[in-house]
């Protein structure tokens, strides 16, 4: 009997449960390998755990932080900030490289003003972010919105140039007018690119968000680590570290589900039955 015969169901029967897969298994050995080292490391001489407490003690701070109402407020601002910022991102995105990209001069004339924002680090924006609203929730809003734009709006474009030729003159050719193009022909096309730019609008969003927080202090999850940090304790850091990393996570398999579910009828995510 092979693999193959374990992994395929009889004819005529149905999968009772999902089998899991050699690498959700080797992902689980991994993380157990690196939570076995962290709590190795700290007893031995070679790190002190002054700077790398154990797993362990990480694990009993995260556990202590899930019961003080200040963390779930300090999550909740941070997620605020997140998904304001997101959701304008990615309609500001998604709206301008619709509205450039579907006019090729004006595509030709945004494209070096494009090239030349674009690059400019979000965090060098944070003294103006100060300057304008101080701590409050617009500083953040402003590197969030700012960093996650161009995530959104360079797939938008990168989608619309990938548009074919022939379906845009069969569209002029049924003489479909601005918005029957941008709805029948332009989005279906732009779409995938489209849900690339939130995926990665999402993850840097929430970076920018963190970033914010532990610079500027904002409230949220990096004004807490920030606190942490100061105080010199040093297993509260290492647990809001750990909320952070959890948070990304969840975020990534939000925008991972999301996409699947939108471009259920894309090629990318068809599946063999």
């Amino acid at each position: 009997m092979t693999l193959a015969d374990v992994d395929s169901p009889a004819p005529g029967t149905a999968r009772r449960g999902p089998v899991p897969s050699a690498s959700a298994l080797r992902g689980l050995a991994g993380l157990a390998g690196l939570v076995l080292v962290l709590e190795t490391l700290p007893r031995t001489s070679l790190v002190s755990p002054d700077y790398l407490p154990p797993a362990s003690t990480t694990a009993r701070a995260f556990w202590d932080m899930l019961g003080e109402g200040a963390f779930w407020t300090a999550l909740g601002d941070t997620l605020t900030g997140w998904g304001i910022g997101l959701a304008i991102a990615l309609v500001a995105g998604a709206v301008t490289g619709v509205a450039i990209g579907s006019v090729p001069l004006l595509r030709a004339a945004t494209a070096s003003t494009i090239e030349f924002l674009r690059p400019i680090p979000s965090v060098a924006l944070i003294p103006v972010a100060v300057l304008l609203y101080g701590t409050d929730l617009r500083s953040k809003l402003l590197l969030v919105v700012y960093a996650s734009f161009w995530q959104v709006l360079v797939q938008v474009l990168a989608g619309l140039h990938d548009v074919d030729p022939v379906a845009q003159d069969t569209a002029r050719t049924y003489r479909l007018g601005a918005w029957g193009r941008v709805r029948h022909v332009l989005w279906p096309t732009a779409l995938p690119y489209v849900m690339t730019g939130v995926r990665l609008a999402a993850t840097v969003a929430l970076v920018l968000t963190i970033t914010a927080e532990l610079v500027i202090g904002s409230p949220g999850l990096g004004q807490q680590l920030a606190v942490a940090q100061s105080s010199g304790a040093v297993p509260r850091v290492y647990a809001l570290v750990l909320t952070t990393g959890l948070v990304g996570v969840a975020v990534n398999l939000a925008a991972r589900a999301v996409e699947r579910r939108v471009l259920h009828w894309h090629q990318s995510q068809r599946t063999e039955r």
